[in-house]
């Protein structure tokens, strides 16, 4: 019976798809599907994975789509999933050996507990290092802002979410723009659903050049409207704390200006427009160091 479903977004990394590829042939439990979404891949990605499908021991998918961003990959791919689980790993990563045997334990124990959307697992660096820290509480039940933004746990994690839930919160699509940064989703997930966050890895990452986590500023200034509503979804959420909400205010005043949006739009957007007026005036400054040294992003 296949529970999970490992979903991959890609764009040209035939290369570094081998190495996922062979962590998931050494998977102690074979309980998954791969479904690889391949966004508009010149490299012969395609031709690879489908010969992959004929060889692996465990179901092997793709489908292609004209580019236009992770999120569209990841929206499409979604869409085709029908294993209870759907984890989320990026091309240029890939899976210690018992990563779905911990899985596939850890989701027989809470599968019936009322009001989860997932687990939240550790992702490590090839070197055994653990990305940002472990939680403080193993085994945590709990929303994604209170582990992780108001605990101030940083870096990534490795979120294994149930599907149905996921399906009800696609990613955002604007014109023009092919970055959405995941967190946006996640906090609009947290609140109606918690998450068992555990002290297990089952991901190893690799930020390699180029690739969206090192792209940096630029990538950001080029998708501004979903920066906007970013800050927009952590300032309307009453329960992320001053700190953080202090940061968005200034990063809803920049991406909102590099967006165009009109002075009214920006402050009729928030619940508490007290937040705008808070961070207009170092907002504008940043804006306008931001702009000379990157431009509009390009």
């Amino acid at each position: 019976m296949y529970v999970v479903t490992i979903l991959t977004p890609t764009y040209n990394r035939k290369e570094n798809l081998k190495k996922l590829y062979a962590s998931l042939l050494s998977q102690t439990e074979k309980c998954f599907r791969w479904l690889v979404a391949d966004d508009g891949s010149s490299d012969g990605t395609g031709e690879q994975i489908r010969k992959w499908e004929k060889e692996a021991d465990f179901p092997v998918h793709y489908f292609y789509k004209e580019n236009g961003g992770k999120h569209t990959a990841l929206n499409e791919g979604i869409g085709l999933i029908e294993t209870e689980l759907t984890f989320i790993v990026d091309s240029d990563d890939w899976l210690p050996e018992n990563a779905m045997e911990i899985l596939l334990k850890y989701h027989e124990k809470y599968r019936n507990t009322e009001g989860l959307c997932g687990y939240s697992f550790l992702r490590f660096y090839p070197d055994g290092r653990v990305n940002d820290s472990f939680y403080p509480v193993d085994e945590k039940i709990d929303t994604y802002v209170n582990a992780r933004i108001n605990a101030g746990i940083a870096g990534d994690k490795a979120e294994v979410f149930f599907t149905d839930i996921l399906k009800r919160y696609p990613f955002p699509v604007y014109e023009g723009e092919k970055f959405v940064p995941e967190d946006l989703i996640w906090v609009q997930m947290s609140g109606p659903y918690r998450m068992v966050h555990i002290n297990q890895c089952i991901y190893i990452s690799d930020y390699l050049e180029g690739g969206l986590t090192r792209s940096g500023k630029r990538m950001k200034i080029r998708s501004p409207k979903a920066m906007t509503e970013r800050a927009r979804v952590y300032l309307n959420d009453e329960a992320v704390n001053g700190k953080t909400k202090c940061k968005m205010c200034l990063l809803y005043v920049i991406y909102g200006h590099f967006a165009h949006e009109p002075e009214k739009n920006l402050a009729g957007g928030l619940k508490q427009k007290l937040w705008y007026a808070a961070g207009w005036g170092p907002g504008m400054v940043l804006y306008r160091i931001w702009k000379h040294k990157y431009g509009d992003g390009s």
